[in-house]
């Protein structure tokens, strides 16, 4: 991730920078549209400010004042002055997110991709940068590819480039790393996010932040450093791994749109993960105290440190460090076609057809939610929290398939019960011992007033002991249907205003609050057995009948 602040006034600081480039500490594993797996990684893009000679690469446009915070007062605002008077500073931050590509092997080798395999054991010559090997390119990774560039409403190149990044590392034994720096396979995309405004999830602002780029690339190997036998190990089996670089404009300005925007996008790669994008903030007050003291903001990556709670340097970018960056001589130039330009007698299995991926892209997390709430008539944060959690909005539907119950009414018992219940327990809703054939069960037992919101409750607490009893074989267990004999109802109901005079006559004076207080009163004297709503009708009855009886007496 890339942050960096600056004064909410016309004027940029000297020489501030953007970083550019992974930082290894916000990785998450993501699995993308239709099966790909994402290691989101921080980095922007843009580079800072240029004065004469500064650091080449796009110049940052000057923000209209206050145009910024008032873009981000919907959450959080513009970080307030410091000591040195200033005017407020206004964070940008933009990403770099590489996305591992799920595919069964490397990108331009046929070495298998397996995680937690023994160390070296998935390694070709070509992988290990024998002399004489060459690459050939992955199909796979590069029809991935182009699907999450269409999903992110980018313009496909039907043209792309390779090209070697050179750089020294014990883990990179060619000595330079295959990407697409001059031109990719995707440009000129956008991603839109949405973020609560208030704690309570009952406001949402729709932001958008948008994709400069997506490139293919390859992965380098992994460095394990022994401090105690002073001595670096080196595992080769990730060398070679297809990566889609995602390359976000900075165009958020809090860790919270950040958050946000790498969530949207993990929801659009079928993600397994979460982002660590809270280091955003760390480090925006990092540089704010930096400038206010005089420092200057160095252009480098920096790595997030979970267990000291800061963000450590790691090494400088591309403006410092020259990378020699040349076409790479052993591919030809990555040719796409779409429906009117693929040639007549071309074999298909030999080309990539973008229309046809279009064609086969599955609904968004977006267009899923419209269709949520369209269908079902709840509400657009319920929508949100359904899809936040993998595989939350299919046991819904399946709830509501199988139930009597409202989808309105159904959504509050797998919100408010079963998601609670799988977050105390850090359990996924695959692994849920209350399936939603059980909950839809119990449901359709509340509907038919068979038993009460209470008594399901408890039901729910012992079908999540997971002891393969049914709704059903529960209430009969331990006798929680509704009581049906309405006289004994009715005794009780009279058996509790007799005990509560003070509350009788707070009724009769025209405090009908009190009332909840006797329907309570008579669900604890059933033990949640009677019908709340039945209990509420007798009682109003009985104390209409008390309040007219009572002069007389």
């Amino acid at each position: 991730m890339g942050v960096v602040v600056r004064p909410l006034r016309s004027a940029p600081p000297s020489r501030t920078a953007f970083p550019r480039g992974r930082c290894g500490s916000l990785c998450a594993v993501s699995r993308a549209v239709a099966a790909m797996a994402a290691r989101a990684c921080g980095g922007a893009w843009r580079r800072g400010w240029q004065h004469g000679g500064g650091v080449p690469g796009p110049v940052l446009s000057p923000f209209p004042r206050g145009q910024r915070a008032v873009a981000c007062n919907a959450r959080v605002g513009a970080v307030p002055p410091g000591k040195s008077g200033l005017a407020p500073w206004v964070p940008v931050v933009g990403l770099e997110i590489h996305a591992q590509i799920s595919s069964n092997s490397k990108l331009f080798s046929g070495s298998q991709v397996q995680f937690a395999a023994p160390p070296n054991s998935l390694v070709s010559f070509f992988d290990a940068s024998l002399p004489g090997t060459l690459p050939v390119l992955n199909r796979r990774c590069v029809e991935a590819a182009v699907m999450t560039g269409l999903a992110l409403k980018c313009s496909i190149n039907k043209k792309s480039l390779f090209d070697r990044k050179h750089y020294f590392y014990a883990d990179l034994p060619a000595g330079y790393q295959i990407t697409q720096q001059r031109v990719p396979i995707a440009v000129n995309g956008s991603l839109s996010y949405s973020l609560c405004t208030d704690s309570k999830m009952s406001q949402m602002v729709t932001k958008t932040v948008r994709i400069k780029q997506i490139q293919l690339e390859q992965d380098s190997g992994k460095s394990l450093h022994d401090d105690t036998r002073s001595q670096t190990l080196v595992d080769l089996n990730r060398a070679g791994v297809g990566l889609m670089e995602v390359v976000m404009e900075p165009d958020m300005c809090c860790g919270e749109e950040a958050a946000a925007a790498v969530r949207e996008l993990q929801l659009i790669l079928q993600t397994l993960g979460s982002s660590q994008a809270v280091m955003a903030d760390y480090e925006i007050q990092r540089q704010i105290e930096e400038l206010e003291n005089g420092g200057t903001i160095l252009n480098e990556t920096r790595a997030f440190d979970s267990k000291l709670g800061c963000t450590v340097p790691m090494r400088d970018k591309e403006g410092k460090q020259d990378y020699r960056f040349m076409p790479e001589p052993n591919l030809p130039p990555l040719i796409l076609y779409d429906a009117k330009s693929l040639p007549a007698n071309m074999n298909h299995q030999q080309v990539i057809n973008i229309d046809w991926i279009h064609e086969r892209l599955p609904d968004l997390p977006s267009v899923k939610r419209e269709k949520l709430v369209e269908q079902y008539g709840i509400l657009p944060e319920h929508s949100f929290a359904l899809l936040n959690e993998d595989g939350l909005a299919e046991f819904y539907e399946n709830v509501v398939k199988q139930t009597r119950m409202k989808p309105k009414r159904v959504i509050g018992w797998v919100l408010n019960n079963l998601l609670s219940y799988l977050k105390q327990h850090s359990l996924t809703v695959k692994e849920s011992p209350v399936s939603s054939f059980l909950l839809a069960d119990l449901l359709n037992l509340l509907e038919k007033k068979e038993i009460s919101s209470t008594a399901a409750k408890q039901v729910l607490a012992e079908l999540w002991k997971g002891e393969g009893k049914t709704p059903l074989e529960i209430v009969k267990e331990q006798k929680l249907q509704l009581l049906q004999d309405q006289k004994e109802l009715e005794q009780i109901c009279q058996a509790v205003i007799d005990r509560q005079e003070n509350e009788v006559m707070a009724i009769k004076a025209g405090n009908l609050k009190v009332l909840n207080k006797l329907i309570g009163l008579v669900q604890r004297e059933t033990q949640g057995r009677s019908n709340p709503v039945l209990v509420k009708q007798l009682l109003e009855k009985k104390l209409e009948v008390a309040t007219r009886e009572k002069p007389h007496k």
